[in-house]
């Protein structure tokens, strides 16, 4: 079965109070777009690095909006079943279980789909009939035809970054979706996101996201992936619990980014930069 998370609980519509609401500092209009795609019933795929804030951006939204909210981690062993639900066997007797995007259909809920590019392709046929003007799931094991009510609305993730010839989304597939595209917030934003985060001082993240700036550069040069605001947290929070930075950086930054030695010792350099 899938990684599944359910983050609120079913029904809890025009519940959640601001203290709720995870923190998620907006870049542009994303949060308009995305209550707009809510309100007008459009599915929507939102783009982006990884770490970048995708997935708290629509913890965030759930929240604001009310909705219960079903995530679940794509992989390639991931089924259409896996999605829709299937009979098990409980007590002697076989009874039918829901899977979250059957959970979210009935429940008025978001069902948000994290790296779909990596889902086998019967798991896209599967969200056709719910990103078309039908709005429906038809369950085939049950003979069921779910009606997606006005409160349901689908999201779906990926890292282009991540895509090639044997993994991506076909185009008739992204026609289908109002898009969103992310990228890492600009400097003054993402060092007020890592010291929110983390509870550093504003004045000791700075040097984190003057370190990134100049990681970032290196994509597809000496590193495969740049570094995410997400391990930039992590390192302010190291920092935070009083480790040295040097050690700090090298834990959460230079050695979750790769395993060349040349590679590791260019990218010390630049922390020796950068913490003099």
């Amino acid at each position: 079965m899938s990684d599944i998370t359910s983050l609120f609980s079913p029904g809890a519509a025009n519940t959640q109070s601001i203290e709720n609401i995870p923190y998620y500092q907006p870049i542009g209009n994303e949060c308009a777009l995305f209550e707009v795609a809510y309100r007008q019933r459009l599915p929507l795929l939102i783009k982006g690095p990884t770490g970048c804030g995708k997935t708290r951006f629509i913890a965030h939204m759930a929240a604001r909006l009310g909705r219960s909210l079903h995530t679940v981690s794509c992989h390639d062993d991931l089924t259409a079943a896996d999605l829709t639900g299937r009979y098990l066997l409980k007590g002697g007797e076989t009874i039918w279980m829901d899977g979250p995007l059957t959970r979210a259909v009935r429940e008025g809920g978001i069902c948000y789909l994290d790296e779909i590019v990596e889902a086998r392709k019967d798991v896209t046929v599967v969200l056709h009939p719910l990103t078309d003007d039908r709005h429906i799931l038809p369950l085939e094991r049950t003979g069921e035809i779910l009606q997606a009510p006005d409160e349901f609305m689908l999201v779906v993730s990926y890292n282009p970054g991540y895509q090639n010839i044997l993994k991506s989304l076909k185009p008739s597939t992204r026609q289908r979706f109002v898009s969103i595209n992310f990228d890492f917030p600009p400097p003054d934003i993402e060092t007020q996101i890592i010291a929110t985060e983390s509870g550093l001082s504003e004045e000791h993240c700075t040097p984190l996201v003057n370190l990134a700036q100049q990681l970032r550069k290196l994509k597809d040069v000496d590193l495969e992936e740049v570094v995410s605001t997400r391990l930039l947290i992590y390192c302010a929070v190291l920092i935070k619990s009083g480790l040295d930075p040097f050690q700090a950086t090298e834990a959460a930054l230079v050695e979750s980014l790769c395993d060349d030695p040349d590679i590791k010792e260019g990218l010390f350099e630049l922390v020796r930069a950068i913490y003099g």
